[in-house]
């Protein structure tokens, strides 16, 4: 033992190698666990009023600050492995003065980790949701300060710097969805159709729970001859579009049938 702290006393720059060594896996050991760390600070936030609850802001807001952490120990680290070749003042000197330069290099960086720093304080997507960005269309996996991971419906990961985002498509949050249904009928049967189809539509909203408010019936093409189209518009709950439509396919054949009234092909 003597024998390795005089040899470390003749060779200091072995001790500065170890240093700088101990810096960086203490840093890649807080980095690893970051997830961990800052699973409290994301539980007192549940504490603030108005903050969403929702698994899914949780996981962002641990990606975000976990990711942040991880880039600013590294960074400690850096200047700490510096400090061991120059002085303070120096290092403080060194810092002032490549900084603007630094900052003008490296712009595309600083704007992508500005953005995802706004992400912590802005819920404008979380990770699960179903989003559209720079019109690509697809599941957010992660976010984390620089960038955003995007799964396509193909299967694709996009990785995109959080600084591009201008506008974001979020098709997870939406307050309703719209369901069409389509109907050809004899001409002569038009006013009766529509007669029983507003009827219908006032009770569809107690016979269709999803169903949001009674449907309005148009004829987009404006066209009558020996037969016509209308077209039933409809607002479900959001995400439910796809489930009522066949239930008001079939409620509203089986009131036309009722009142004789056949559809025609």
């Amino acid at each position: 033992m003597n024998s390795i702290l005089v040899y470390l006393a003749e060779n200091p720059w072995l001790v500065k190698i170890i240093k700088i060594a101990v810096f960086f896996i203490v840093a890649f050991i807080i980095q690893r666990s970051a997830g961990h760390l800052v699973r409290p600070l994301t539980g007192l936030l549940r504490l603030r009023p108005g903050v969403k609850h929702n698994p899914e802001r949780r996981a962002t807001l641990n990606s975000l600050f976990a990711s942040g952490i991880g880039m600013l120990i590294y960074l400690v680290a850096i200047i700490f492995s510096i400090g061991q070749y120059v002085s303070a003042d120096t290092l403080i000197w060194i810092v002032g003065l490549f900084s603007a330069a630094f900052g003008f290099a490296m712009r595309p960086l600083i704007s992508d980790i500005l953005t995802g720093i706004s992400f912590i304080f802005e819920d404008t997507f979380s990770v699960g949701e179903k989003v559209e960005l720079l019109e690509i269309e697809g599941m957010i996996e992660a976010i984390n300060l620089r960038t955003s991971l995007l799964r396509s419906p193909s299967g694709e990961l996009y990785v995109i710097p959080n600084g591009e985002i201008r506008m974001v498509r979020n098709f997870s949050r939406g307050r309703f969805s719209t369901t069409n249904v389509y109907l050809k009928i004899a001409s002569s049967d038009l006013s009766r159709t529509l007669e029983i189809m507003d009827e219908l539509g006032k009770e569809a909203v107690l016979l269709l729970p999803n169903l949001i408010e009674p449907w309005h019936i148009i004829s987009e093409g404006g066209v009558l001859g020996h037969q016509t189209q209308l077209t039933v518009l409809a607002k479900a709950r959001f995400g439910k579009a796809a489930e009522m439509r066949p239930k008001m396919l079939a409620l509203i054949h089986e009131r036309l049938a009722d009142a004789g009234i056949h559809l025609v092909d």
